[in-house]
């Protein structure tokens, strides 16, 4: 029967397969939505507000979209393997403020103090991924209990440590200047201040990208996201790629902390990570095209993702519209996303790739 659908001589016409075929691998991409949603955006507010186009209005798009883009990306690999973290924003707070108080309040120069902070928010993914795998328990949960233990415990912690929940004045110690260029460093052009903080989200971006669809580690993650337990029966590392997963999260906190905390010299407790919160990670990595069911994703779309949350927020701002307003638009774009990704994953069963 396999004879019977092949030509009797001469060469396969190519033409309309090859069309075909490029059209699946285009609907394949999890990227797809957010990449169309971002040409649109672009090009409706490159009219409406001209300004976007403009030095400062590309170094601010970028700028929110870097912050957002690093966080966004590590959840994405952590929703590709079926799992959640809910608390990167707090992580990114919590550990800015413990480098802070070894700064301020016991006199450590900024570089060990940094170190410490990145040790201890690795242990807090350690302990996220830890519960979730030796309990069983959903992983929303636990990294909600998280959310809620830190954020109290640093509220309360540097209330009684330093007396105000406020830590400030850090430009001045030692080590401080040895930092700045890593994690604060710029580049002035026109009107517009290009942070470093770009370069950082495209190298992780692309480290990310890479070792999700060319490591033996990415195949470990979609495994962990599409079939667990066949994943668990046949030999994969589940337990173990799901904490290293959770520690690579908590390590984009990290870093999101430290460039904030370098940037401004202080942090405050139960803040935010600038005009961010926890739950905006995930909203990106979701419109970027990763399903919330797991095994299906790409840590590009969430780039593409934080870079369309970014001019939408930038481009209403310019336009002199009321700022809630995005609150709107942005549920608009996470619903045709949720919308547009189950459509093309019941149409679609190859492996997406991006």
């Amino acid at each position: 029967m396999i004879g019977d659908r092949l030509p009797a001589f001469g060469h396969l016409p190519a033409r309309a397969p090859q069309r075909r075929s490029f059209l699946a691998r285009a609907l394949a991409r999890p990227s797809l939505p957010a990449v169309v949603g971002l040409v649109v955006v672009v090009l409706f507010f490159a009219f409406a507000a001209p300004g976007l186009v403009s030095p400062f209005g590309l170094a601010t798009v970028l700028d929110t979209a870097a912050l957002l883009g690093i966080g966004g990306v590590a959840v994405a690999l952590l929703l590709v393997a079926g799992q959640f973290d809910l608390s990167v924003g707090v992580i990114a707070v919590a550990s800015s403020l413990l480098t802070a108080l070894l700064i301020e309040v016991a006199g450590w120069s900024t570089v060990p103090a940094l170190a410490v902070s990145l040790l201890a928010a690795l242990s807090v993914g350690v302990v996220n991924g830890v519960l979730v795998v030796n309990t069983g328990l959903p992983s929303f949960l636990v990294t909600l209990a998280t959310f809620l233990i830190l954020q109290g415990t640093s509220q309360a912690g540097s209330q009684a440590v330093a007396g105000a929940t406020r830590v400030g004045g850090l430009d001045q110690a030692r080590g401080w200047s040895s930092v700045v260029t890593l994690f604060d460093g710029s580049m002035q052009v026109g009107n517009g201040r290009f942070s470093v903080s770009v370069l950082w989200w495209l190298a992780l971006t692309a480290l990310a990208a890479w070792g999700l669809w060319r490591t033996k580690f990415g195949n470990a993650v979609f495994a962990c996201g599409g079939a667990r337990q066949a994943a668990h029966e046949l030999g994969v590392p589940v337990r173990r790629t799901t904490v290293a997963l959770f520690c690579l999260t908590a390590s984009a906190g990290w870093l999101l902390g430290t460039i904030t905390l370098v940037r401004f010299g202080s942090v405050q407790a139960g803040g935010t990570v600038g005009i961010l919160s926890g739950i905006d990670f995930i909203v990106v990595a979701v419109i970027g095209g990763c399903l919330l069911t797991g095994g299906y994703g790409s840590t590009i779309g969430a780039a593409v993702g934080a870079l369309l949350y970014a001019v939408a927020r930038q481009g209403i701002t310019l336009a002199g519209w009321d700022p809630r307003w995005f609150q709107a638009l942005l549920g608009a774009l996470l619903l045709i996303a949720l919308v547009a990704n189950g459509v093309v994953r019941r149409r679609l069963k190859a492996v997406p790739r991006s």
